[in-house]
């Protein structure tokens, strides 16, 4: 399932390649047909998202909720004004060498530009440009052919966003956002930093549920999957099993404090990097490989990278937990 960084960056494609124009919305598929027709034609005035949430504010008051759920994802197409401080060479949005300047390349192809949500190869063709130029010059088809079961396509004059697999795609009133919203934990990119982190705090210690439940519960917390989840609590030396009445204060802020951090390096980078203190070699190789990235997410049974202990995966809540017995304890 895309995580809270993916849908960030989709929100920031929509910020700065759709809010402003008027936008055609169609649905190829015809499960968003009457959806579709009332916000066809509308300007987009916002694009925000909280967690793994996208809001899409249009002009009469009307909004597009999607909910990418485990295998929905935006296709985009067209001419895509990248923003230069988390884009890469060669069409790839975000990853690139922090450390240096050359374009690392994912090898299960997730979170590119043409294609963020789901992993998958992408099948849409991309021109990244900081300034919009025509289409006609180099002879690509245009609007750009229907590809698979799209359950939304939005296009401005020059860009085409097509959505695919959503858990949830619906027009909504503000009342209906709204009510969403009070339904939704903190997200440390949205709201005050302050009060954001004491409503976390007191979400968790108020409940006897395990944390490695409570971090997955989008009413407590915005964003965190499965693979954050594992990183986070492995970070915390922190027992998945434990109460989140039991894990102490400092220990809950600094979970909301490592989220924070984490967040916004996926964001910038398209990847969720969650080890720290890498050599430029190591910084490359994570950036390439999933299998580099992380302490424990997707190593079950192999050594643990601090003690060496045979990580274990388990399921919590039908979802998969991987953690180490000896550090999280």
């Amino acid at each position: 399932m895309p995580e809270g960084h993916s849908v960030h960056r989709i929100a920031r494609q929509f910020e700065r390649n759709f809010v402003g124009h008027p936008i055609a919305v169609s649905s190829p598929q015809g499960r968003f047909a009457e959806g579709a027709a009332e916000i066809d034609g509308l300007e987009m005035r916002r694009a925000m998202a909280v967690g793994k949430q996208m809001f899409l504010e249009f002009d009469g008051g009307a909004w597009l909720r999607v909910h990418l759920g485990l295998y929905g994802a935006w296709d985009f197409a067209g001419e895509i004004l990248v923003d230069p401080t988390i884009a890469s060479a060669n069409g790839r949005m975000g990853q690139t060498n922090q450390r240096g300047t050359d374009p690392i390349y994912d090898d299960a192809g997730e979170n590119s530009l043409a294609s963020i949500g789901a992993p998958r190869r992408a099948r849409a063709h991309v021109r990244m440009s900081e300034q919009t130029r025509g289409l006609s010059d180099d002879g690509d088809e245009w609007p750009p052919p229907v590809v698979g079961q799209v359950r939304a396509r939005l296009m401005t004059a020059v860009t085409c966003a097509d959505l695919r697999g959503p858990t949830a795609c619906a027009v909504e009133s503000v009342e209906q956002v709204e009510a969403v919203l009070d339904r939704l934990g903190p997200d440390p990119l949205v709201g005050d930093p302050a009060e954001n982190e004491e409503r976390f705090v007191s979400a968790v210690r108020r409940r006897g549920v395990a944390i490695g439940q409570l971090l997955m519960d989008q009413s407590v917390v915005s964003g965190i999957g499965n693979v954050y989840r594992a990183e986070m609590l492995f970070r915390a030396n922190l027992d998945p099993h434990t109460p989140g009445r039991l894990v102490p204060t400092d220990t809950v802020r600094q979970l909301w404090h490592d989220w924070s951090r984490l967040l916004a390096i996926g964001v910038d980078t398209g990847q969720m990097m969650t080890m720290d203190d890498l050599s430029v070699d190591e910084w490359r190789a994570a950036m390439a490989s999933r299998d580099d990235r992380h302490w424990v997410y997707h190593r079950a049974g192999l050594p643990c990278r601090v003690c060496g202990t045979e990580i274990v995966l388990e399921e919590m809540q039908a979802r998969k937990l991987y953690w180490c017995p000896t550090c999280q304890r």
